[in-house]
């Protein structure tokens, strides 16, 4: 018996892995976050496996649920939305198992930041304008930031920053990263990225609270910032460059591979 962790995507149903997918469609439990995930997924469980949204349980219950497909030789599938390694408050749950003896695996998922990234159409580290990427959050009612994790340290870096589950912190977020990104630095707010309802707002640090509280957004939402947002204008990587050589091409490679094209048979 183990208990799969499995990691369901940002929202759209056919982002799901075909691992995570496959393991859901065999096992006789299911228990899933029902609030984020989409029913689709949740819809490849066996006809007869007993299926349970999450989202109104707590540890102790879904721990319990655990418990008793254990002792019926039953295979779980945890289903959690976006990747489980980040803000899906796994750890716990895994730990829990340990104790008890019982047995998991993880199965990644598409994260809501590489999600807002492909509706977005943009790449989050472009040569010379950022090559760093920084998720994180802002301190908020459930719990807050470990010392050194605040946005105005982690602002000095002037990274991109995917900032989660801080959607009503925006004031906080402007005052904290204008400092060092500048009132004009780009924003962009993606509100359930890949879902049906989908929204993008586009702003500045100075303006996107007002933008927001337009679109009356309140929750899952994911606030990115950095000059990748707006820069257009940037240097070609290397990786394709013609001059640049590397250990898959190389003046040798190139003069061998045409020699045998050269004198290939037709």
């Amino acid at each position: 018996m183990t208990v799969h962790f499995i990691g369901a995507g940002p929202g759209a149903p056919d982002l799901i892995t075909v691992r995570g997918l496959r393991l859901i469609e065999k096992c006789q439990v299911c228990l899933y976050a029902g609030s984020l995930v989409p029913q689709e997924v949740v819809a490849a469980a066996p006809a007869d496996a007993r299926v349970f949204d999450t989202a109104p349980m707590h540890l102790d219950e879904i721990i319990a649920e655990m418990e008793t497909a254990h002792a019926a030789g039953q295979d779980v599938a945890r289903v959690h939305s976006g990747d489980p390694s980040i803000y899906g408050a796994t750890a716990e749950q895994m730990r829990r198992l340990d104790a008890l003896g019982i047995d998991y695996d993880i199965t990644p998922g598409v994260s809501a930041y590489a999600a807002a990234a492909a509706v977005l159409k943009t790449e989050l580290t472009l040569p010379e304008i950022a090559q760093t990427v920084i998720l994180t959050r802002t301190t908020m009612k459930a719990s807050s930031m470990p010392p050194g994790e605040e946005l105005e340290t982690l602002g000095k870096s002037r990274a991109t920053l995917a900032i989660h589950l801080s959607i009503r912190n925006l004031g906080y977020i402007e005052r904290s990263l204008t400092p060092y990104y500048g009132a004009d630095c780009p924003v962009v707010v993606v509100y359930r990225a890949t879902w049906p309802d989908q929204k993008i707002i586009r702003g500045t640090l100075t303006s996107i609270a007002r933008e927001v509280k337009k679109a009356k957004l309140t929750r899952t939402a994911l606030v990115m910032v950095g000059e990748v947002f707006a820069e257009h204008d940037f240097r070609d990587s290397a990786l394709y460059d013609a001059a640049y050589e590397h250990v898959l091409r190389n003046r040798k490679t190139a003069i061998k591979q045409g020699l045998q094209t050269r004198t290939s048979p037709i």
